[in-house]
Order: structure tokens, then C-alpha cells, then sequence
């Protein structure tokens, strides 16, 4: 079961505004990502669910997580249907991301009071997944969208807390942009973990990288 309660997943995504998000199948490469992560700041992740197997390498990353890192939030994405949803939160999934708003994941996560993040991409959307539960939605894909959307949201529905995916770069120019509109925290993918330093071994390099992001989105927020 999870370990961390929807409130929990809620208080640590605001006080820690970039979730990494990544998929690898093999686990010893999975657990290396997760401690960079780790060792760079972060402390809510986003493994997807993407690629043959990707329920056992989620398995074994969840064990993982909670023996060495215990404070670390570690959700599931790319949940499309409620059978995904059950099968990740019986694997100790502390939430659910979504790239599609449906009903029957809110109401599979509700009814286990598991954190849900959908993916959204118009007010009636994000209007929709409010009323099914959401605290947080997820705007995706990010890259098609624009901080001045972000903005615009916020006029009509203040209480709207948004997360970014797709598109969000690790610079302080792209993090202003969507902080400054009114994003509450953002996904960012293989920008984190380029493919060429996760060939190369480079973690270090890898936690530097993240350690630095983290600042300056933090510093954003201050």
C-alpha cells in the first residue's frame, strides 16, 4: 500500500515543484535514476508506466525507494484505464498520474484515497477532473500549451493548483515562465536524465544536474 497519504503526496509535490518522470526497464539502471534523484533533492518522482514488464520493474523500484530513501514520494504514470490503476496502487503506488482525464481511475483512487493527477488540456477538463476529486492536474502536453494559458486559468479558477508536463526545461528562463503564471510544480523528463549520461554512467553529473534545478525552482517559488 502507499506510504504516504493524499494530503502527503499533495503538501510534499507544492513544497518540492519538480517531479522528475522516467521509465527504464532495466531495474539496476531504474534504482541508479531513482538515487540520483534522490541525491539531487527531489523528493517526488514519477516512474511511468510504459514498455513490456513495466509493473515488476515498478515493483522492485518501490521496494527499493522505501528501504533507502523513506521521505521519497514515488508515484505511477501514464495510468490509462482503472485496471492499471489497481494494479500500481497494490504495488505501493503513493499516486496516480494520468495523461487523459477518466472517470474510472478518479473513482479507483478515490475509493482507495490514492492521490490522482490527470492530464488535462482545456477549463472544462480541469473543471471535470475538480469535480471527480483532483486537487492537483496535471497540463499536458505542456509543449502545445503556453504559461499564458496557465495564466489565463488562474483568473477564473484561483484555486486551480496545475502541474506542467512536457515541454518544461530545467533552466531558470523556462521555470520562471510557468512559475511566474502560476504553475505549482512541473514534470520534467529525459531534460534531467539526458540518454548520453545514463549510457555513460555519469550520475554524479546526473544529481549535479538535478541538485541545481532544484534551486532554482525552489528559489522561484520563494
Amino acid at each position: 500500500m502507499a506510504s504516504f497519504t493524499r494530503l502527503q503526496v499533495y503538501q510534499t509535490l507544492l513544497e518540492n515543484p519538480i517531479m522528475p518522470i522516467f521509465h527504464h526497464n532495466d531495474l539496476e539502471v531504474a534504482k541508479k535514476i531513482l538515487t540520483a534523484c534522490y541525491e539531487g533533492g527531489i523528493r517526488i518522482c514519477e516512474f511511468t508506466n510504459r514498455g513490456d514488464y513495466a509493473h515488476e520493474t515498478y515493483s522492485e523500484l518501490r521496494k527499493f525507494g522505501k528501504k533507502n530513501f523513506p521521505d521519497l514520494v514515488v508515484g505511477a504514470g501514464t495510468i490509462v484505464d482503472a485496471a492499471s490503476a489497481t494494479l500500481f496502487i497494490q504495488l505501493g503506488a503513493d499516486f496516480v498520474v494520468a495523461p487523459v482525464l477518466h472517470q474510472d481511475v478518479a473513482i479507483t483512487c478515490n475509493r482507495r484515497k490514492i492521490a490522482w493527477m490527470p492530464g488535462c488540456f482545456t477549463l472544462s477538463e480541469i473543471s471535470k477532473a475538480e469535480e471527480w476529486g483532483a486537487e492537483i492536474v496535471k497540463l499536458f502536453p505542456g509543449q502545445a500549451s503556453s504559461p499564458d494559458f496557465v495564466k489565463a486559468i488562474k483568473g477564473p479558477m484561483p484555486w486551480t493548483d496545475i502541474v506542467v508536463t512536457g515541454g518544461v526545461e530545467p533552466t531558470e528562463a523556462s521555470l520562471k515562465s510557468w512559475f511566474d503564471a502560476g504553475a505549482r510544480g512541473v514534470g520534467i523528463g529525459s531534460q534531467l536524465f539526458p540518454k548520453a549520461l545514463v549510457e555513460a554512467n555519469e550520475w554524479q553529473t546526473i544529481a549535479d544536474k538535478i541538485t541545481e534545478a532544484v534551486r532554482v525552482a525552489k528559489s522561484l517559488q520563494a
